[in-house]
């Protein structure tokens, strides 16, 4: 599907990944460097200071998400792996799209609208706590696809709308200027990841407080696997697998034969909540070591990753460059 495109993904530095990240973000993103014919890779730290006003924060943020992409297989030689701050043509791209961006596109902006609401509920002025940072998100998102004149950004359901905007965009140009200046890229939405459940059944998610994040020291991990929730049911008493929380995200993340091991064995009365849960242990434990050992590795010597990001960006700027030229020639009739 990706082998003759070019695709693009981004992540924001803000807050340790989990294990939901890991499934459904962090190892498809990885996956694209070795399918797709150009993968360019991006720390999202302009969209990231919309909320994270801190440097000390927003820079351990960066520290911490490209490290783990790092120790999680990225490969630097196949993904562009930048800094989205580091391409000085991003800002430039930006302020001209901006020249041909509907105001009403903003104020359709799911993060836009969704602040709105939070403000109206708790009986604030509409606009309370909105920098213009996040009302103009989509248009840095779409300078960040135009400017690589990626085809394809793979995306979940909530951030579809990003992609269209961008199209909207570069349609809009185009037409103007009756030319092909920037191409117009497609989402990609991977509706095989499920969802995975929380320490609580909820959507796991960093704003339930029911994460397991994914390079938790061990102690913790066992601490957090551990209190999943479970019944009062003994071991002895058959139980359907698809009931229990400890399965549905086990079935997440083991491969399918060791899956049909802990189902049969509830089925069969044979398996306790202590034994899965520590299946689920071994099974976290077994897929992340390796990658948790690297991760500290480049926390540690950091200055490698940096001189990774310098040289991905080195590599970026050209490409960006080269759409930039193009929009300046025909905005300013210098074709």
């Amino acid at each position: 599907m990706f082998e003759d495109k070019i695709v693009l993904t981004g992540v924001k530095p803000t807050g340790h990944p989990h294990l939901a990240n890991y499934l459904g973000a962090i190892k498809p993103a990885i996956s694209m460097g070795h399918t797709a014919k150009q993968h360019n890779m991006f720390i999202a730290d302009y969209h990231a200071i919309n909320a994270v006003k801190d440097p000390k924060i927003l820079n351990q943020g960066i520290k911490e998400i490209a490290s783990i992409y790092l120790a999680c297989g990225l490969d630097v030689n196949k993904s562009i792996f930048y800094r989205q701050s580091d391409i000085a043509e991003i800002p430039e791209i930006t302020t001209i799209l901006y020249a041909y961006t509907p105001k009403g596109l903003m104020n359709k902006s799911h993060a836009y609208k969704a602040s709105l609401d939070k403000n109206r509920e708790a009986g604030k002025p509409d606009d309370d706590g909105i920098n213009m940072g996040l009302y103009t998100y989509p248009t840095l998102m779409a300078a960040d696809i135009l400017a690589f004149d990626a085809d394809i950004v793979p995306v979940g359901k909530d951030q579809v709308q990003h992609v269209e905007i961008a199209r909207d965009i570069a349609g809009a140009i185009n037409a103007h200027y009756n030319a092909t200046l920037l191409k117009l890229p497609e989402f990609s939405v991977e509706d095989n990841i499920a969802v995975i459940p929380g320490l609580d059944g909820r959507k796991m998610s960093k704003s339930y407080n029911n994460v397991i994040p994914l390079f938790a020291d061990k102690k913790e991990l066992k601490k957090l696997v551990f209190s999943i929730q479970t019944d009062s049911r003994p071991m002895e008493e058959p139980k359907e697998p698809e009931g229990i929380l400890v399965y549905q995200i086990y079935k997440a993340l083991a491969p399918i034969d060791k899956q049909q091991e802990m189902a049969q064995g509830l089925r069969e009365g044979k398996l306790g909540y202590g034994h899965i849960k520590n299946m689920l242990l071994d099974e976290i434990l077994r897929q992340t070591d390796e990658a948790r050992d690297k991760y500290e590795y480049y926390m540690a010597h950091f200055n490698e990753v940096e001189g990774m990001l310098e040289d991905g960006a080195a590599k970026a700027r050209p490409l960006a460059k080269r759409t930039l030229e193009r929009l300046k020639n025909a905005v300013f009739g210098r074709m």
